[in-house]
């Protein structure tokens, strides 16, 4: 009566089935192990309700499921899995061994399948629940095996699924191992946001605000992250509907419509959002992987989902409101105009001596006050007798030359003293900034550099200027590895998850090659110890920096090396260009100027833009 489809498309499709089936079985504690990203080993364990041996041999044959008793639950469906295709998926394309024992049993069973083939049962002593393990994935399809990614990838989506099971049961334990290295170590957690905290970070956590509405159709809640922490790309966005993840756009939609002005264009914010529904009004199986979901009436679901998340960021004060709401607030205290009559308010009045004079006494203070021990030419300005230690210090100052004394003599007198003292501006500077002789470089708002050239003004693009120096930087540093790093005096920390800890290690050395160093700490967080020449170490702007090289990573690089080199080097060098310091002073502008005529093409930048305009005199003439 149900159609399903493929379920098997790699081997995070085995950890989605398995995990769901452990939970299911009633268990507390899930535990997956994985070798190889999934190709040589997928372990599940838990503690659930275990299968008698009879059971065991069944659940691999298609169609066959303990949690349907008849047809008519079909429209009430509670569990992840009900149609009995995953396991029979799962042994037609791997080796499959099943351990399992029931609470009441005193000793287990092992079966092993593989090829569709049941292959044998035996007794086992094993704890009580299930431990599938799967090995050597598509061994029997070659094909299919082949055209698996790497195992950077096929590991990020195992961490996906992994986390979308453990979202929605935060009651239940999970670990997760690869490769013989604890990921994830979940506790049962004492609430969502905890669970939130221990999967994604506190950081998530710390920008999310809760959401809950109760409604005849539909019961709201979850969290909805706050619009200032919103960030580019799709992130931290989860739907989640009677306990099971789920996509919908259309929802989305209704997500980011309730943020209208109130974030950027090109960012979406984080959100998790649990939807309960009555389950007859609901189609869970539309999709072979149950991952998309149709509703009875979603425009209802949309108009409520907008108007929860909608009062939720008025309440927080993330909107522009005004509040009439004055009761219980305690009324601020007008004074009256003669107040100052009783508290009068005086000024403080400086210390200072206003009739003192430095130049007095030959320059120096006089014998009663407290230097005077200071003296010129080893005689104190009132004729008193000095002593050694003074009359060497008189003497260094007069060896110093007569012109500090014709200074002090012509400031008695009444006359300036600075042009007895030469005045240096640029006194301190190590390398003085010079700009070619007959040249004269304005920089305007700190977008453009206007400089005269034969014909006119000449006016160039920072921006798209130094997007094409860092072009053709980086084309030459993917072809013939030849980079500058510039590194950081402080490493800059970012928490970054797991899931993206996968691309950078997967685009490691192509990170390498641009001039980041960037280096793993712990299994979440990373540390960047330097980025390439011309982008900015700043903190703040390095942490920006990450966001948008995820998104670099993270899009589809199938194409040709010769391309997907070019389309890596424009897509950095966009972004170098964003992140980099601004320009501040007509001699960097000069260096600019003069980096960007040493490129191949200094009109047009990788993306085809213009960089520089000439303005002929002629156009000038023409405004006058």
């Amino acid at each position: 009566m149900i159609a399903a489809g493929e379920v098997v498309q790699r081997p995070a499709s085995v950890v989605k089935e398995l995990m769901e089936n452990a939970v299911d079985a009633g268990a507390d504690q899930v535990t997956v192990v994985i070798q190889d990203a999934g190709r040589t080993l997928i372990q599940v364990i838990d503690n659930g309700c275990g299968m008698s041996p009879d059971q065991a041999v069944l659940c691999f044959e298609r169609h066959a499921t303990s949690k349907l008793a008849s047809a008519e639950d079909l429209h009430n469906i509670l569990t992840f899995g009900f149609r009995g295709e995953a396991l029979a998926s799962i042994a037609a394309v791997a080796e499959v061994t099943l351990k399992t024992r029931r609470e009441e049993d005193e000793i287990g069973c092992q079966v092993e399948f593989a090829d569709s083939q049941h292959l044998a049962t035996e007794e086992v002593a094993t704890s009580r629940g299930a431990n599938f393990s799967v090995r050597n994935l598509f061994y029997n399809v070659p094909a299919r095996r082949k055209f698996l990614k790497s195992d950077n990838v096929e590991f990020k989506h195992i961490v996906s699924e992994f986390t979308r099971v453990a979202l929605t049961r935060p009651q239940i334990g999970f670990t997760l191992t690869h490769n013989g290295k604890d990921v994830f170590v979940l506790r049962p957690a004492k609430s969502l946001k905890f669970r939130i905290q221990d999967v994604l970070g506190s950081n998530v956590v710390n920008d999310v605000v809760d959401i809950q509405t109760q409604t005849s159709v539909v019961a709201v809640s979850g969290y909805v992250g706050r619009p200032a922490s919103a960030k580019k790309g799709l992130g931290n966005q989860y739907f989640f509907l009677n306990g099971r993840y789920f996509r919908s756009p259309y929802l989305h939609k209704a997500v980011m419509k309730a943020y209208e002005n109130l974030i950027p264009d090109g960012v979406t914010p984080s959100y998790f959002i649990y939807l309960d529904v009555d389950p007859q009004s609901v189609d869970v199986n539309i999709h072979p992987t149950k991952t998309e979901i149709k509703f009875e009436d979603d425009s209802v679901i949309f108009q409520i989902l907008y108007a929860c998340i909608k009062e939720c960021l008025g309440k927080n004060s993330f909107g522009d409101s005004i509040d009439f709401d004055r009761e219980g607030v305690p009324d601020i205290p007008v004074f009256s105009k003669g107040f100052d009559e009783y508290r009068p308010v005086s000024e403080p009045q400086p210390g200072a001596d206003s009739t003192y004079n430095p130049f007095d006494n030959d320059g120096f203070p006089s014998e009663s006050s407290p230097f005077d021990n200071f003296y010129v030419n080893g005689s104190s300005s009132s004729g008193s007798h000095s002593s050694p230690r003074q009359q060497s210090f008189g003497d260094d100052w007069a060896s110093a030359g007569q012109g500090f004394e014709e200074a002090v003599q012509h400031q008695q007198a009444g006359y300036d003293v600075g042009r007895f003292i030469e005045k240096r501006d640029d006194y301190g500077k190590l390398f003085e900034d010079k700009i070619a002789p007959g040249r004269s470089i304005l920089t305007v708002q700190g977008k453009y550099i206007v400089t005269n050239s034969r014909s006119g003004l000449m006016v160039v693009h920072m921006a798209r200027a130094m997007e094409r120096i860092l072009f053709d930087r980086f084309l030459a540093a993917i072809s013939r590895n030849d980079h500058v790093t510039q590194t950081s005096l402080f490493p800059v920390t970012v928490q970054v998850g797991v899931e993206n800890m996968c691309l950078f290690s997967e685009h490691s050395q192509l990170l390498a090659s641009l001039g980041f160093d960037i280096a793993p700490f712990g299994t979440d967080t990373i540390v960047v110890n330097g980025v390439p020449e011309g982008y900015s170490a700043e903190a703040g702007k390095v942490v920006s920096m990450i966001g948008d090289i995820l998104l670099i990573l993270s899009e589809d690089h199938s194409a040709l090396p010769e391309m997907m080199a070019a389309n890596m080097a424009a897509k950095f060098a966009h972004l170098g260009s964003l992140s980099g310091d601004p320009v501040t002073n007509p001699a960097e502008a000069q260096r600019l100027i003069d980096q960007l005529f040493a490129c191949e093409n200094a009109e047009y930048t990788s993306t085809g833009r213009r960089i520089m305009s000439l303005i002929p005199i002629e156009e000038i003439d023409k405004k006058f």
